[in-house]
């Protein structure tokens, strides 16, 4: 998250199953999508739409329809964000280059877009005006998070020389900032003992947290590292941690035990080893004053970046932690706020990260490979054509979209769009 992020009540448990195994059991290699195959839907869909075809019957043609629509939806959002470019070539540039990032990411996943188009250009150039010696690219400030970000979308540019220097430097600055043998800002070494091990935070060796972890995953896992370097074996300690689950090591009688995953393993750097949830706010307080915190609740956006990393990561789709975070989705499966997030009709508390949420979601379930996600009330759900029919309701009359709860800069209207814009092509994919 930028600088991030059914109502309270534990959800129904019910029994946990194993996912029939129907997609490959290693996380898959980055490619660039079937331009072909996704230029020969693009004409499916408009001939559809051209000719007002409705049908209630045939899930294809309802699937045809979707993607329809969420093409037309696609375009007005990137029609808006060239809109919105500085002339820099920039997007919303005040924490740094990763807004800009998520842009041009967005438009080369276009078969018609290249990194020639000059809205792409101006932006890669401005990308790479804010590369470091150190392989970090940022603007001063939260140095993982952009580095991060840029790297998925340097890894997209075949073309220039410097993208590829960038990404070889930039990979390797990630591994050397992942928490591992430094030591903690009170003097302790990061051991695999330690809460910090394996994580990574928003800046230079910050207090790590799931967001930031996962981001930094996405980045090594789209510019191609290999599944068994040791970067996501670290990362799975940290990740592991952060779940609700008997074989968390740490925090598993202070996690609810559901499956899903809370923020981070410590509240701050003046409070580690504490855990927190921005699902249990009221717990926050309690543990900056040095009081027990128990029964954290677990929430959408952290629990779909964790499920994500460990596919990611090469876990197999029987593996207990997989299957806990995937009986989890099950179970609170919404489009209509981040699950786990407190209700709250007057402060929209429960719509925090909304956004982030649904590109997470769909990343995530994209990676997991399956259509259908069947609820405990054994309703089977499109989570693509849902997820469509959500975002492009949402979408402002200008092509861009917004967050009704502005925390996590979820009031940027180019961030939104990027996430929202994310999210829809995943679920065409």
């Amino acid at each position: 998250m930028p600088p991030h992020f059914p109502p309270t009540v534990t959800p129904t448990v019910t029994p946990t199953i194993t996912p029939p195994h129907t997609a490959p059991t290693t996380a898959p290699a980055p490619t660039l999508r079937p331009v072909i195959t996704r230029l020969v839907r693009v004409a499916v869909a408009i001939a559809i739409v051209a000719s007002t075809f409705i049908a209630t019957t045939s899930a294809l043609a309802i699937d045809n329809a979707h993607y329809a629509t969420a093409q037309q939806s696609l375009e007005r959002g990137i029609a808006y964000l060239r809109s919105t470019q500085n002339d820099d070539g920039s997007w919303s540039p005040q924490p740094g280059p990763a807004v800009t990032a998520l842009v041009v990411r967005v438009m080369l996943e276009q078969p018609h877009i290249s990194s020639t188009d000059p809205a792409v250009a101006r932006a890669i150039d401005y990308i790479l005006s804010k590369t470091h010696d150190d392989g970090s690219i940022h603007d001063g400030i939260l140095e993982n998070y952009n580095t991060s970000i840029c790297l998925s979308a340097l890894a997209m540019i075949h073309n220039r020389p410097e993208a590829a220097t960038a990404v070889k430097k930039g990979q390797e600055f990630l591994r050397q900032l992942q928490w591992d043998g430094q030591v903690d800002p009170t003097g302790k070494p990061i051991n695999e003992n330690h809460p910090y091990y394996g994580g990574a935070g928003y800046g230079n060796h910050g207090r790590p947290d799931m967001s930031n972890t996962q981001i930094m995953i996405q980045a090594l896992h789209d510019t191609g590292l290999d599944c068994n370097d040791a970067a996501y074996q670290r990362a799975m300690v940290f990740i592991e941690r952060c779940q609700g689950i008997a074989s968390n090591d740490k925090f598993a009688d202070q996690i609810n035990q559901d499956g899903g995953f809370i923020y981070a393993t410590s509240v701050n750097k003046d409070n580690i080893g504490v855990p927190v949830s921005y699902a249990s706010p009221e717990q926050i307080d309690e543990a900056k004053a040095g009081r027990p915190v128990s029964g954290l609740r677990s929430y959408g956006s952290v629990t779909y970046a964790g499920f994500k990393s460990y596919l990611y990561a090469g876990l197999t789709r029987d593996d207990p932690r997989v299957v806990a975070a995937y009986n989890w989705i099950r179970n609170n499966y919404t489009f209509s706020q981040n699950p786990g997030m407190p209700y709250d009709a007057q402060t929209n508390f429960h719509l925090q990260g909304l956004y982030y949420y649904y590109m997470t979601m769909a990343r995530a379930l994209d990676a997991w490979g399956g259509t259908t996600i069947t609820t405990p009330d054994q309703v089977n759900h499109d989570w693509a054509n849902d997820l469509i029919a959500e975002l492009v309701e949402k979408q402002n009359a200008d092509g861009s979209w917004i967050n009704l709860h502005k925390r996590w800069m979820e009031d940027d209207p180019n961030l939104v769009t990027a996430y929202a814009l994310i999210a829809l092509i995943h679920a065409m994919d």
